[in-house]
């Protein structure tokens, strides 16, 4: 199999050859035909993370090796099972649950395995879908995406299942009530059609990019607000007050102090994003004037099942989609940096 491959922090991808895996017991083998680009992926591909207050992570010491081909959206044709893999079969196109866990513990069996303390996800700990084949231990992670656009149904799998994640933990919320999403790139885009989808009728956006306006009003957002020194007063004249929710697409300090200091009483703010940094939390301040901060970390089993179904009940609409050859894998990966992607990026 070939492989576009991480093989130093920062470097360019390399192309490499392996030999194509052998699906052994339960294990299965997919070809792949498409690939979306995450911003997870600039960040293994170069090498740490930001914690804030100077801390990183490393990525060798998050459990990953080099060479590592990175994706962890997506979408191929089954070309090998093992012989204890049942349910699937040779020539079955399926979307790929990427978020794998051990597989045995209390997390994973009730289908969170995006939770589970061993993760085992492609794209970061496996070679992923910058690759020409994946291996994965069970037919469990394929899904079925029905009548779907493969290019689009290959975002279910990070950007999809992420934002429907974020979206459940705001709880019961009036669909009326509006809702802040901080970034307009490939994860904004998906949360606001995933809003639509869910029912929610007032959505702002905002970014550092104002060229981002246009296509953002296009998609049905409520407004747009380029980031800037008046975007909290802005937003409350838009919403008629602090709104209920605010989602961090971006989470670099800055933006989700930007997320907290938007909300009123009772609000809530949900990170996704891994842009880095820190926040000053006022204790007292969180009592006056109360507010919840959650952490949400891609999606589970039944996120992308929920995604699915949405989609092709007519109700999801499709991100923007590009597409390009896997061999143009750097040029995808310097386009994303550089911000000139609206929606998702898909290797063909």
């Amino acid at each position: 199999m070939e492989l576009w491959a991480i093989v130093a922090p920062g470097k360019p991808l390399q192309k490499i050859e392996q030999a194509d895996p052998v699906p052994q017991g339960t294990e299965v083998l997919i070809r792949v035909t498409h690939c979306g680009v995450c911003h997870s992926d600039l960040h293994l591909w170069k090498g740490e993370y930001d914690l804030g207050g100077g801390k990183k992570l490393n990525i060798l010491d998050r459990g990953v090796t080099l060479p590592r081909a990175p994706g962890h959206e997506v979408l191929g044709e089954v070309v090998a099972i093992g012989p204890d893999a049942q349910g699937v079969k040779v020539g079955d196109k399926r979307v790929v649950y990427p978020w794998m866990g051990c597989g045995t513990c209390a997390v994973c069996a009730r289908g969170e395995e995006n939770l589970c303390d061993k993760p085992h996800a492609i794209g970061v700990i496996h070679h992923g879908g910058f690759g020409s084949h994946v291996l994965l231990p069970h037919p469990r992670y394929l899904f079925d995406y029905g009548t779907v656009d493969p290019a689009v149904a290959v975002t279910f799998a990070c950007s999809g299942i992420t934002v429907h994640s974020a979206i459940r933990k705001l709880g019961e919320i009036d669909r009326a009530a509006s809702i802040l999403l901080i970034g307009a790139g490939g994860l904004g885009f998906a949360a606001l059609r995933m809003l639509q989808a869910l029912g929610h009728s007032s959505v702002i956006v905002t970014d550092i990019n104002p060229a981002k306006r246009d296509a953002v009003m296009a998609a049905g957002a409520t407004a747009f607000v380029p980031a800037g020194p008046d975007l909290i007063a802005e937003v409350h004249r838009i919403a008629g007050g602090p709104p209920a929710a605010c989602i961090d697409l971006v989470n670099n300090g800055k933006t989700t102090q930007t997320g907290l200091d938007v909300l009123g009483r009772g609000g809530k703010l949900v990170l996704v994003g891994v842009g880095g940094g820190e926040i000053a939390l006022s204790t007292a301040g969180m009592i006056f004037r109360p507010r919840s901060i959650i952490g949400s970390a891609t999606g589970s089993f039944a996120d992308m099942t929920a995604v699915i179904e949405l989609a092709n009940s007519g109700k999801l609409k499709a991100v923007p989609v590009s597409c390009m050859a896997r061999d143009h894998a750097n040029q995808a990966m310097e386009r994303l940096e550089h911000g000139e992607v609206t929606g998702r990026i898909v290797l063909v």
